[in-house]
């Protein structure tokens, strides 16, 4: 086989400045762009733009894709934190705030007990009203809740008795799993103390699993139970504890994916499921599993896993059928947190801390997947296990903006990237 193709792109790609303050032409497989009749044009990139700092940890207030921008992009929903280098308890604070873009002023909301340093407080902006309202979660009479509040008049519009994991683009619908069983199988993602009961002595409980809520009442509904997918997954042990986790709406609201996971003997099935229960679809073959993810529409999910059972990937397919691609032609073949930008045209994605400790952020066009590196960050020894720090990107709504997290400075902050599309 000849790699020089390849080859050339790699190298092109290493030479590239990791600010990508000048525009690349880049084809997918590395002849130039006049020999393929295709031009690539990237974006110019800011240096990072660091918009929390002080004494105190950051991050965004919510997992990596969700937006964490207001609709006019003035403001992001962000953490504060004096906790650093262990997780929080149930009696840990932690201060969810508005950071102000033109002026990086930290604008302090509420309180909240139901928080991690992977997913924050799942905080999201509704689409009913997305430059005012938002929805978090707290832990409160020693049940976990989600509020919905409005940020410019601190009024809690709404108090739900179940914690979210996703909320729909439209802001009508959520999605709600155990946060008290992810404690006991995942304590990076899961909350401390006994807001909900994590059933851990039920291997597969009947009445846990996706619940659906109406935003507009407050009223849930279980849609599927974790008893209702043991026979889909693979290789499931009879010591085995299933549970749910990583939750995320199709962009119309019509489709719910997830992953379901085994402990001890770990393993990952990822799934699919309309929001009234119906048309459980499992995303891949048997040993794929599944880690990372996001909706390209409303038919197609990119889910990092393991193509063919060998390799990992960022791959692309269409929901109940087998078209998988592997994109990024080789340069994506690993497992990393991949969101599309509100217009489909870019997905950016980062990579876990090699031996050196560098994390990277790279920038892929998905009409030809030439891939650009566009940061790169050090993160320190002491932000290992379950207080690390991945840089879990995030775009704005116009699009013109990649928000992440990062630990290079030496203390947990957040930062912007600009795009300027000429």
């Amino acid at each position: 086989m000849n790699n020089t193709p390849l080859l050339f792109f790699i190298v092109a790609i290493a030479l590239a400045s990791c600010s990508g303050k000048t525009d690349k032409k880049l084809s997918a497989d590395g002849e130039s762009p006049t020999d393929k009749g295709i031009q690539v044009t990237f974006p110019t990139v800011s240096e990072p733009i660091q918009i929390t700092s002080g004494d105190k940890e950051h991050l965004f207030a919510s997992y990596y894709g969700i937006n964490s921008f207001s609709k006019s992009q003035k403001y992001v929903t962000v953490l504060e934190t004096d906790l650093k280098y262990q997780i929080p308890t149930e009696t840990d604070t932690a201060t969810l705030g508005l950071v102000d873009l033109d002026t990086h002023e930290f604008i302090p909301l509420a309180k909240t007990r139901a928080w991690n340093f992977q997913q924050g407080c799942m905080a999201h902006w509704l689409g009913t009203s997305p430059d005012s309202l938002i929805i978090y979660n707290d832990l409160r009479e020693g049940k976990y809740v989600s509020v919905i509040l409005n940020v410019h008049t601190r009024q809690e519009i709404r108090q739900i008795d179940r914690p979210v994991s996703a909320v729909s683009l439209d802001g009508t619908k959520a999605i709600s799993i155990n946060f008290s069983r992810l404690s006991i199988t995942r304590k990076a993602y899961g909350y401390a103390g006994e807001g909900q009961d994590a059933q851990k002595d039920v291997q597969v409980p009947e009445d846990d699993g996706l619940f659906l809520i109406d935003l507009a009442t407050g009223k849930s509904k279980l849609i599927v139970s974790i008893n209702d997918v043991k026979g889909m997954v693979h290789e499931f042990k009879d010591e085995d504890l299933l549970y749910f986790n990583h939750t995320l709406f199709n962009k119309s609201g019509t489709r719910v994916f997830w992953l379901a996971r085994t402990l001890p003997n770990w393993n990952t099935t990822a799934l699919t499921v309309n929001t009234d229960g119906t048309n459980i679809q499992r995303c891949f073959p048997d040993g794929w599993g599944g880690s990372h993810f996001d909706w390209l529409n409303d038919n197609e999910l990119m889910i990092t896993a393991s193509y063919d059972a060998v390799q990992y990937a960022h791959i692309l397919f269409t929901v109940a059928q087998q078209d998988y691609k592997r994109l990024g032609n080789g340069l994506l073949d690993y497992d990393g947190h991949g969101t599309f930008s509100p217009d489909g045209r870019w997905m950016v994605t980062d990579t876990y801390p090699s031996k050196n400790r560098e994390q990277k952020i790279y920038l892929m066009d998905m009409t030809t997947e030439p891939v650009l590196p566009i940061g790169r960050f050090t993160e320190p020894e002491a932000y290992t296990g379950n207080w690390r720090c991945d840089i879990h990107c995030r775009w704005s709504p116009d699009g013109n903006m990649i928000g992440f997290n990062s630990t290079h400075s030496g203390s947990r902050q957040v930062y912007i990237l600009r795009l300027n599309f000429q």
